[in-house]
């Protein structure tokens, strides 16, 4: 289900490509195959891949004209070298070749004004004759606003450091209802000491997800300690400490809900330190459910935000943009699910 801010509709989204492939048992590339029409496919296979997506409800997009070259959007990461960036890649790669586009990825988030665009990299667009850009986890300046609105690219923000000015297309999780799941899965196995480790508190995710943190808290009726919020800023290594912190305090948490699986892996290195067992002394809930999550010991029980679909979603919205129309609303989220693992357990009596 997708939530469209500032629209009083809702979407559902159709299966992917991935979706079709693993019902039909072939790779994505093969599912790809038949949906193109190509004719290096086995006819078995081509049959169990018709009849998934037959039954999945795919819907085929027409192909481009094959006398056309096919069209050439950017995308921004903020590295390449996260398994965040990788989800991201793969959605955005499957939505991108279902519509016949090209797509340049690049790291051109400046290090150290972090999520910023480097100088000069949006006037290698106009070199490269780019017809759209997807920015994920960007923080564009009022010049580069202006930019693109002087040059008249379109372009989708997928999960904006913070809020994008009015007008701005953006997709997003639904960060808010992660916190409260979260909070609330804790609470229903009967913690109240309740600790969380946030991003950065200028994120607009970061501050979604503790706001829901609070919020379950409240309608609970357990009252809000702020000696248990802690700012991990997404690093591994300060969440390492700030557990610490909260190991350290005269009546430590039973349970630590972290805004992200890669903290979540400090959070655990730090309870291993002091000797604590998860969840056996301490129960953890991360957020994003990355492969990290699965690694970890005992696996992590997290919040899945969408990632691929994120991606896939923006670059639909961009191609609509790109054809000249514009979306209903500029803000669109889709559900985060709790994945229960085995990080977390009722507290000791």
């Amino acid at each position: 289900m997708v939530r469209t801010a500032g629209a009083s509709m809702s979407v559902t989204a159709g299966p992917t490509l991935a979706v079709v492939a693993r019902e039909a048992g072939v790779s994505v590339p093969t599912a790809s195959k038949v949906v193109n029409g190509r004719e290096d496919v086995a006819p078995e296979t081509r049959r169990r891949v018709t009849e998934a997506l037959d039954r999945l409800g795919y819907v085929r997009r027409p192909r481009l004209d094959v006398g056309k070259p096919p069209r050439l959007i950017d995308l921004v990461v903020h590295s390449l070298d996260s398994s965040r960036s990788g989800a991201v890649l793969h959605g955005v790669e499957e939505a991108a070749h279902d519509a016949g586009l090209d797509v340049v990825v690049s790291a051109a988030l400046s290090r150290s004004r972090v999520g910023r665009p480097e100088r000069g990299w949006l006037d290698k667009l106009t070199v490269r004759g780019s017809a759209g850009v997807l920015f994920n986890l960007a923080e564009l300046t009022a010049s580069q606003y202006a930019w693109l609105e002087h040059h008249r690219t379109p372009f989708v923000m997928i999960d904006p450091v913070v809020e994008p000015p009015p007008g701005v297309v953006s997709v997003g999780a639904a960060n808010w209802q992660g916190g409260v799941t979260a909070t609330e899965h804790l609470l229903a196995l009967g913690h109240e000491r309740i600790a969380v480790v946030s991003g950065p508190r200028r994120r607009m995710c970061s501050s979604a997800r503790v706001a829901g943190y609070r919020s379950a808290l409240a309608a609970a009726g357990v009252a809000h300690r702020p000696e248990y919020v802690r700012n991990g800023g997404f690093d591994e290594s300060l969440a390492e400490r700030r557990t610490r912190e909260l190991l350290d305090l005269p009546e430590p948490p039973t349970a630590v809900f972290v805004c992200s699986d890669r903290m979540a892996l400090g959070v655990c290195l730090a309870l291993a330190e002091r000797g604590l067992r998860i969840p056996d002394d301490v129960s953890v809930v991360g957020f994003d459910d990355l492969p990290e999550s699965r690694w970890t010991t005992p696996a992590l029980t997290t919040v899945r935000q969408p990632l691929a679909e994120m991606a896939a979603t923006g670059l639909r919205l961009l191609l609509r943009m790109m054809d000249g129309e514009r979306p209903e609303g500029t803000r669109t989220e889709l559900s985060t699910r709790l994945v229960e693992r085995s990080s977390t357990a009722p507290p000791r009596g």
